[in-house]
């Protein structure tokens, strides 16, 4: 596409936009389970209104707009206010689960260069299951990346002794997930936690689906294990607002046990022409809109508002676990959040999601092993039945391709 010589009309090129979102995944109808977190009408009219507000400020002159800065602190605060932060903890916001992470990365080296930590190549040690922004973040700074596989006992949990047993000297964080992407578990940050106070290790939880989503839980019943700050080893946190949090996107939060910690994480410059500039994050201009959007939501639903979603979600998770073991399926681990994947002992989980997709839903699938994939939103609630429905015409389809296909090996054998 070339620019147009004339602009043209608004509410033509309006027309056009929404034409080309046809096609789009349908999760306003709550047929989707990965990528948009939907907790109704009235969150996402105060995520815009809220966003709009403070679309054209720039987080990164605090002085310019104080309004932000103290946003962001009071969106820190509440964070650490859940997540059991000590006197001291401390963080910012970034854009997302692999911005906290990255800078999680950066700050964990960073201090072990400057206690006196005579590093190699540093590495860090991490689960199977841990997401890739970890690789991510690790090969823009040449850090080597240690995957443990997980337990073989069917939990699909971290493996306490065989990551402590992949840590050196040149190890300069170990990683728990609070829970996991590909299947929904919370890591056993307790044993990590003591492990790494042993060793004198960082640990990182990496909390960006749980952590605005397991405070809650818990105050609602749910037997949620201990995984955050209230581990002492726990040295840093990364908490997505746009997921739980129901936040406008981009939104996250990276969190330190203390400012001692923390003060390894900014970008403090002076060495050009220009003034001196510091920034907490890799980014230099940071859209108001996201701080403001994220203090909005968090203070129009309070406790009792996130006690009230999240509880929807562990109904629904409920809900789909019982229909889909109904239709054979083996739940992967026992996921207690809002996450679950499920494996079929008969047929292939990725010729299932193909029927499912074909039905209009668009969701995930897990490789390790092979399974159907679901992140849920409160929205879920009121398709799950229409969900379980397609699920078992999409089984039923792939078993009647199957039979069909031994028939005709029987018959050219």
């Amino acid at each position: 596409m070339k620019m147009p010589q004339q602009g043209r009309d608004w509410a033509e090129l309006k027309t056009e936009m929404m034409t080309r979102g046809a096609g789009d995944a349908k999760w306003r109808d709550g047929k989707t389970a990965v990528y948009v977190f939907n907790a109704g009408e009235e969150i996402a009219a105060i995520q815009k209104e809220a966003y709009t507000a403070y679309m054209s400020e720039n987080g990164l002159g605090p002085l310019a707009f104080p309004s932000l800065a103290q946003m962001e602190k009071d969106v820190i605060s509440m964070a650490l206010g859940l997540l059991h932060g000590p006197e001291g903890a401390t963080g910012s916001m970034t854009s997302g689960g692999t911005d906290s992470i990255t800078m999680a990365i950066k700050t964990a080296r960073d201090y072990a260069r400057a206690s006196g930590k005579a590093l190699g190549r540093p590495n860090i040690v991490i689960p199977q299951t841990a997401h890739l922004a970890f690789d991510k973040a690790c090969h823009l700074m040449d850090i080597d990346v240690r995957r443990i596989a997980v337990r073989t006992d069917g939990t699909y949990e971290a493996d306490v002794t065989a990551m402590g047993e992949a840590c050196d000297a040149d190890t300069i964080m170990m990683v728990g997930s609070a829970p996991n992407f590909p299947h929904g578990i919370i890591d056993p940050i307790e044993a990590l936690g003591e492990l790494a106070t042993r060793k004198g290790l960082w640990l990182h939880v990496d909390a960006c689906v749980g952590g605005y989503f397991a405070p809650f839980a818990r105050m609602n019943g749910v037997p949620v294990p201990a995984f955050d700050f209230e581990i002492p080893g726990v040295h840093s946190m990364s908490a997505d607002l746009h997921k739980y949090g129901y936040a406008a996107k981009g939104a996250s939060t990276v969190l330190f046990r203390s400012e001692t910690l923390y003060q390894y994480m900014p970008f403090d410059l002076a060495c050009w022409a220009g003034a001196p500039m510091k920034t907490p994050t890799l980014a230099g201009t940071r859209p108001g809109g996201a701080i403001s959007a994220a203090w909005a939501v968090m203070n129009f639903l309070g406790i009792e508002g996130y006690m009230r979603l999240q509880g929807q979600v562990c109904a629904t998770r409920e809900k789909i676990e019982a229909g889909v073991k109904r239709l054979g399926f083996e739940i992967l681990g026992n996921p207690i959040l809002g996450l679950v994947a499920f494996t079929h002992p008969e047929h292939h989980a990725f010729a299932i999601y193909g029927e499912i997709y074909r039905r209009g839903w668009f969701t995930s699938v897990t490789k390790e092993p092979p399974s159907l994939h679901l992140m849920l939103s409160p929205k879920h609630a009121d398709v799950v039945d229409e969900y379980l429905s397609d699920l078992e015409a999409s089984v039923a389809a792939v078993a009647a391709q199957s039979g069909a296909a031994k028939k005709a090996d029987v018959r050219y054998s």
